[in-house]
């Protein structure tokens, strides 16, 4: 088996066996992609780990961030980790390589205010005001991510028990509680204005755009950046930033980590516990604005 054929079959697995994401086997077939078109090697069992160093070394001299060839460094690593269970190769060459080091960057957030400003900001009387409403209220509630939110279909919010049902990353399926004035929103605009949106009565997608087809994670991006530009936001904003909120947020007022990764669908803890940063941050900046003696 050459190495190219070799790359085609882990993708398979990816999207088949994974359920990766379109965006997630594209990003892992360009990083496949530029170590076979660098490394000059055909067979996979001819790799060493000499030829992945060289591979860290090009993409650091071609200017990628430490981020981004320690993601080139995981995809080469899932490839040959797949191709050594499969018994295509009897070692894996990337086994004795660390990943560059990357420096932990804290989340940007909302403050509360711009939160309540933000929220504010869609006329409630108006169809796509009430819309945009129940889409800004659910995100902030429950934090998902902006795929998780404009992939919802109306049987996965309960409105009668308050939460929704999201499918994260790898399909994985969660409960996260939706929060008395988001249900509230989404209860109205289902019942007051969707089915001015649903020209399809089939249509099972939750939020609609003027077409009658689910909204995209494009058209929320931009319909929320109005809001914030309305709302005197001046930072940059982005769906992610109000998932950010969401978190940081619920830790400072008291939240436990573990309830926060099952509600956000973090797979591992570590990556939740960047928001206590978040939070001991931000004390530390109230002691030395308040602190007399800072």
């Amino acid at each position: 088996m050459n190495l190219d054929r070799a790359c085609d079959i882990f993708i398979d697995h990816l999207k088949v066996e994974r359920n990766l994401s379109p965006n997630t086997l594209d990003g892992y077939s360009r990083d496949l992609r530029r170590f076979v078109d660098g490394s000059g090697r055909t067979s996979p069992g001819r790799v060493t780990p000499v030829d992945v160093v060289d591979h860290l070394l090009r993409l650091s001299d071609a200017g990628l961030s430490a981020r981004s060839r320690a993601r080139a460094l995981v995809a080469v690593r899932g490839l040959f980790r797949f191709l050594l269970g499969e018994k295509v190769i009897d070692s894996d060459p990337t086994e004795t390589i660390d990943a560059p080091k990357i420096g932990r960057r804290l989340p940007d957030v909302l403050g509360a205010d711009e939160v309540d400003r933000l929220l504010a900001m869609p006329p409630l009387d108006a169809p796509r005001g009430a819309r945009d409403a129940a889409m800004l209220e659910t995100l902030y509630a429950t934090g998902l991510r902006v795929s998780e939110l404009v992939g919802l279909a109306v049987d996965d919010v309960n409105l009668e028990r308050g939460y929704v049902r999201a499918f994260g990353k790898g399909r994985k399926q969660r409960l996260v509680p939706l929060g008395e004035v988001a249900t509230d929103r989404v209860r109205e605009y289902v019942a007051d204005h969707r089915p001015s949106f649903a020209k399809n009565p089939k249509q099972r997608a939750l939020f609609l755009t003027g077409r009658g087809t689910g909204m995209t994670r494009q058209g929320f991006w931009k319909l929320l950046r109005g809001y914030a530009i309305a709302a005197g936001i001046r930072k940059p904003i982005s769906p992610h930033k109000l998932r950010h909120s969401f978190a940081t947020h619920l830790i400072e007022r008291g939240a436990d980590l573990r309830s926060v990764q099952a509600m956000l669908g973090h797979a591992d803890i570590t990556t939740t516990q960047i928001y206590t940063h978040v939070s001991r941050s931000r004390l530390l900046e109230v002691v030395r604005k308040h602190h007399p003696r800072s």
